[in-house]
């Protein structure tokens, strides 16, 4: 399938302004300014973002995300064992080792074809794209479903599952990664954050709008530079989260960048019916340099 063809199937604007697959950017939507230092402590405070679904309720969760009947194109990639658990490889063509590797870690529906999909995306990109799966092989359809795998997940071993896979970016003969990151959206967005945080050899995370740690001292663990993708009208992000994360990265010396969109949870997500073209298209292709600057040195 051509990529006009796909981008057909998902109704997206033309080409030209989808830059989420060109090099060309559309203009940034506004930045929300953040709180004076002053101002109140805002939700992540309270100590909700402890939850699998953060500051909201469980319905209310589920209410953000929702899956259209659209279909990916068919995945180019194979699955592979990573320490007991299966996951998604895909390679550049005639790419030889060393290559550098992404550590693609699936939202909350599981390791779907659309997130195959975008793995592939990023090995046309010229990287090795490992995606994990972290429900063990379940993949939602419906927001229940997706609800009950994600609350399923044990901590340790997925923990021990993403950082199995930067383990095998870095010794598998075929990529042999000298440079690593990772990227996840929601549910994966967190766990890409949390790899970061548990993972001193990664050289960059991205973080879609994702569960947020906002302890200083908790992120001075990270070792790489962070790239933090948000919607302004996310109720489970929110932007006074999303200020307390910035500032929290900004006192532990944590390189760091934070977009901002005027868009809700999950925009980036084709398969969702809260895409949003233009923002997703303009995230897509700062988070592509941010990955280029910090794993090939472009």
């Amino acid at each position: 399938m051509t990529l006009l063809s796909y981008l057909r199937r998902f109704r997206m604007a033309p080409l030209a302004l989808l830059v989420a697959t060109a090099c060309s950017a559309s203009s940034p939507p506004p930045r929300v300014e953040p709180p004076p230092a002053s101002a109140a402590p805002g939700p992540a405070s309270s100590g909700a973002a402890d939850s699998p679904t953060g500051l909201l309720s469980e319905e209310d969760f589920k209410a953000l995300h929702q899956l259209r009947a659209d279909k990916a194109p068919p995945a180019r990639g194979q699955m592979v064992d990573v320490a007991g658990t299966q996951a998604y490889l895909s390679l550049p063509q005639n790419a030889k080792a060393p290559i550098p590797g992404v550590v693609v870690i699936h939202e909350w529906w599981g390791l779907n074809e659309h997130i195959k999909h975008w793995t592939d995306r990023l090995a046309e990109d010229g990287y090795a794209a490992l995606a994990v799966d972290l429900y063990g092989g379940k993949v939602a359809t419906t927001p229940d479903d997706a609800m009950a795998a994600m609350k399923a997940v044990d901590e340790a071993k997925g923990l021990q599952t993403v950082r199995a896979a930067h383990r095998f970016l870095t010794t598998d003969a075929r990529i042999m990664a000298p440079r690593t990151a990772s990227i996840g959206w929601c549910f994966g967005g967190a766990w890409s954050l949390k790899l970061a945080l548990n993972e001193p050899e990664l050289d960059a995370a991205v973080v879609y709008y994702g569960r947020l740690v906002t302890d200083p001292a908790q992120l001075k663990a990270i070792k790489a530079p962070v790239l933090g993708i948000f919607g302004n009208q996310d109720k489970g992000i929110p932007p006074e989260v999303v200020n307390e994360f910035d500032k929290a990265l900004h006192d532990a010396g944590i390189e760091h960048e934070v977009l901002r969109y005027d868009a809700d949870h999950a925009f980036a997500n084709p398969s969702g019916e809260r895409y949003n073209t233009k923002a997703a298209a303009d995230a897509w292709d700062k988070a592509r340099r941010f990955l280029a600057a910090k794993l090939k040195g472009q």
